[in-house]
């Protein structure tokens, strides 16, 4: 027997699922999270959700909100369940439960971002944050501000009807400009290097190109921390909700996650914040090395081994640490070829990272898929490993594991798996990602010349020799017989 989850419903949950201890409808609104998604739901809400178990930040719940269409359907399903969600903890020793209640409301969704604008602009509203994928931030291949794009374009030109987050928060710190209500914290909670200093060029950036002085007034009085964030969260399928019936959970939208988070933040609010540190978060102004080395060592990790797991049929990113070759590759690149690359933090060594993320990685009870992780390539590899190969090159190091990991996103991205199904899209730029990877076969240069991704490295030998040969390998062998070359040196 299963009980539908809600307000009503809290105390009448099986024994053992902890539940909120706070008065819910006491709370009033302080963030607005855009990109409600899995991700938050087990990271940054549950860290305010903790918070409030002990009595604090009842003025700074989550409004969620969304601009695509198909956030509706979230939106639908979290307001039919009083907007609880359950997280669903996966720890090797033993499966636990949570409800968690620091969201209260989600906006409507429309096309011109009316609902949200009016949200962001209520005074209450302190910190606006946001989950929107690396690829979301409208950078071009120098990592400006894409002002070419379609939708930046709509919003420069129509500003009272955005169709962008970035439109929408714009519009709402115009509104507040002139009736003095104040400025807002702009907080990126996405895996990116710099995160916040992206959200400002990205905010400030759109704003300039219709407002110049509202723009000014922007970086002038709204502030945009770095943070980095780290739990790893697979997507919600079939197995997810009956694991949550197997809780005696009836609920439509629940969470599972790992036994580990992790969220580092830059101490920059103009208009207050919750006390986060008091519920394990980490206060600082060096986010940056705690960037470098969650997104070098784990985010790239993750296309290192997503890629080679993807053509060879491999379901799960524990399953790929189970295959020999796989974890080999893992060990060998991020020992040889990132962590020299990497400075460590307080409590925590390059090495001493790498063998925490193995074992993270190693959580067999986290059903997290090579497809979701190898999603958005394009983004993913630009942002996590080609930083990396960069400074290697610098340094005159090592980068033949980095190429071969480029060689084995090149090879996923030709479309099907070694033992002839195929691979569905899955990158924004999936088609043209298809016929550079196709031209690839035969001419392995043809990938790197995607200047759009690789900028020079096509006319850096070391790099792209070293690609050359691994990619002509893999086609010519098989992927397996590249990882046994590489392990072999």
């Amino acid at each position: 027997m299963t009980i539908p989850l809600s307000n009503a419903t809290l105390t009448d949950l099986p024994d053992g699922i902890r539940v909120p201890s706070y008065d819910r409808a006491a709370m009033t609104p302080g963030i607005v999270h855009i990109g409600l998604g899995n991700f938050h739901r087990a990271h940054q809400a549950w860290y305010l959700h903790r918070l409030m178990d002990r009595g604090q930040a009842q003025d700074w719940a989550i409004v969620g909100a969304g601009v695509r269409p198909a956030d509706a359907q979230t939106r639908e399903k979290l307001l039919a369940q009083d907007c609880l969600t359950t997280l669903i903890e996966l720890d090797p020793s033993g499966k636990s439960a949570e409800v968690t209640g620091a969201m209260i409301d989600y906006v409507p969704v429309a096309d011109d971002n009316a609902p949200l604008v009016a949200q962001m602009a209520d005074p209450a509203i302190r910190i606006v944050s946001l989950t929107v994928t690396e690829g979301g931030y409208f950078q071009d291949a120098d990592g400006a501000l894409d002002a070419g794009h379609d939708d930046i374009r709509h919003d420069a030109e129509t500003p009272r009807a955005p169709k962008t987050a970035f439109g929408a928060m714009v519009e709402a710190l115009r509104l507040r400009r002139e009736a003095g209500t104040g400025p807002f914290t702009c907080q990126s909670c996405d895996n990116l290097q710099g995160n916040g200093e992206i959200l400002r060029q990205t905010v400030v950036g759109l704003a300039r190109l219709s407002d110049p002085d509202l723009a000014d007034w922007i970086d002038t009085n709204c502030t945009f921390p770095n943070s980095m964030v780290d739990c790893i969260v697979p997507a919600t399928g079939q197995s997810e909700l009956a694991l949550a019936r197997d809780f005696g959970v009836d609920d439509k939208a629940p969470v599972t996650h790992e036994n580990f988070r992790q969220w580092v933040i830059e101490d920059r609010f103009c208009a207050g914040r919750p006390a986060w540190e008091d519920v394990g978060a980490t206060l600082t102004d060096d986010v940056h090395s705690y960037e470098a080395m969650k997104i070098r060592i784990l985010n790239g990790g993750h296309q290192i081994i997503a890629n080679p797991g993807e053509i060879l049929s491999v379901e799960t990113i524990a399953d790929c640490m189970a295959h020999p070759l796989i974890h080999g590759l893992f060990r060998k690149i991020e020992t040889e070829e990132i962590a020299p690359h990497v400075h460590p933090v307080p409590g925590m060594t390059p090495s001493a990272y790498i063998d925490l993320i193995e074992q993270r990685f190693s959580n067999a009870e986290i059903r997290d898929t090579t497809r979701r992780v190898a999603f958005d390539g394009s983004s993913r590899h630009t942002g996590f490993n080609l930083p990396v190969l960069r400074d290697a090159l610098e340094a005159n190091a090592s980068v033949e594991g980095m190429a071969l990991a480029e060689a084995l996103w090149a090879r996923m991205c030709e479309g099907t798996r070694e033992d002839g199904s195929t691979i569905e899209p899955n990158d924004p730029h999936w088609d043209a990602l298809q016929a550079a990877a196709a031209e690839a076969k035969e001419r392995p240069r043809a990938w790197l010349e995607q200047r759009r991704w690789y900028g020079d490295l096509a006319d850096r030998p070391p790099f792209a020799d070293a690609f050359d040969r691994w990619l002509g390998l893999i086609w010519s062998d098989g992927t397996e017989a590249a990882l046994r070359s590489y392990l072999s040196r």
